[in-house]
């Protein structure tokens, strides 16, 4: 009679976390509010998410970076070593207290989990394996290989139902707002911001820089590696531009090979040690495929808002534009 009251229990928790994400669509309050709920309604220490890389949502769950819970607790894994971890099991949750070490793959960047015991619950999304829903324990009794997993097996693919939902909302969201090569913002949106931060800039007299950044030889890159390896220069950039922002600063791919960076409450002199910054660690993390390693260069202009006849953010996107196509004057 207890096994069966605790049974019922159980059935009810679950049913109430089901509930709870039915009717959100957006990837920030879905995962949070799944993971903090389970969290807390089990007293589960650990509980995350591993997302495949290769997967349709990777690119958009990595752009949530304002989450601090998603962060911490969001891994990122290849098909390959998950398919290893999961033996290709699909469509039922994989427990286990023996052997951990084998799971780290699918822990969150920097996570030290102390875990004795694990239950994975694959997450798929229209047919396609996307992750896994994840809860360690420090007791190795708690998710025991043989415990009955109907229920969460039933949470897995309530997840994946509602995340087919919450994808197609997003993705119309995304697409509006970012650069579908990069996931940097795309134009349109980086002039909004960058008008918005010039009228406050004016307002209260206080520093803003705008970088526009142009890759050296692009053309040749394509030229003597191929097209797609184009498309790999412009993301290690990308990513290489939003390794050295702050929070506050937002990074938009400008067109083609050109990149803009708006960094608020910063003068002329420290939106170049930005520029260093940037090129030093590109000279220091080549591009790597699995046939070709190469270099990026890249150049760059900047201005100020509070520079004379700098009157407008259009002006002082033309200002750092110019400078640009200065310096590379200069080489040529």
């Amino acid at each position: 009679m207890q096994i069966l009251r605790q049974n019922e229990e159980s059935a009810r928790k679950f049913n109430e976390i089901e509930n709870s994400i039915l009717s959100i669509l957006n990837f920030k309050d879905f995962f949070e509010n799944l993971l903090t709920m389970i969290g807390t309604t089990f007293h589960v220490p650990h509980v995350w998410i591993s997302i495949i890389e290769e997967s349709s949502i990777s690119m958009q769950v990595k752009s949530m970076r304002d989450s601090e819970l998603l962060k911490s607790r969001t891994g990122f894994i290849s098909y390959e070593n998950f398919n290893a971890i999961t033996d290709g099991v699909v469509s039922k949750s994989i427990l286990s207290n023996r052997k951990m070490h084998r799971f780290k793959p699918l822990y969150p960047l920097d996570a030290r989990f102390d875990i004795g015991s694990i239950a994975v619950t694959p997450i798929t999304m229209d047919g396609e394996i996307v992750g896994s829903l994840n809860q360690g324990d420090m007791n190795i009794h708690r998710f025991t290989p043989g415990i009955d997993t109907e229920l969460l097996d039933r949470l897995g693919i309530k997840i994946s139902l509602c995340l087919s939902n919450v994808t197609a909302h997003e993705q119309l969201k995304y697409m509006a707002f970012h650069d579908p090569l990069t996931g940097l913002l795309n134009r349109r949106i980086m002039e909004k911001i960058l008008n918005r931060e010039f009228q406050r800039s004016k307002r209260y007299l206080t520093d803003l820089s705008v970088i526009f950044f142009d890759l050296d030889d692009f053309k040749s890159i394509n030229d003597t590696f191929g097209h797609d390896q184009g498309d790999a220069a412009l993301v290690h950039t990308a990513d290489t531009l939003l390794k050295m922002k702050r929070c506050t600063d937002s990074v938009s791919r400008f067109a083609g090979d050109e990149f803009v960076v708006i960094l608020p409450s910063t003068d002329l002199d420290n939106s170049k040690q930005y520029i260093l910054r940037v090129k030093d660690y590109l000279c220091k993390h080549p591009v790597i495929t699995d046939n070709e390693k190469f270099y990026i260069k890249l150049s760059a202009g900047s201005a100020s808002a509070l520079e004379e006849k700098i009157n407008s953010s259009d002006n002082l996107i033309k200002k750092a534009d110019q400078r640009l196509y200065d310096i590379k004057n200069k080489r040529s």
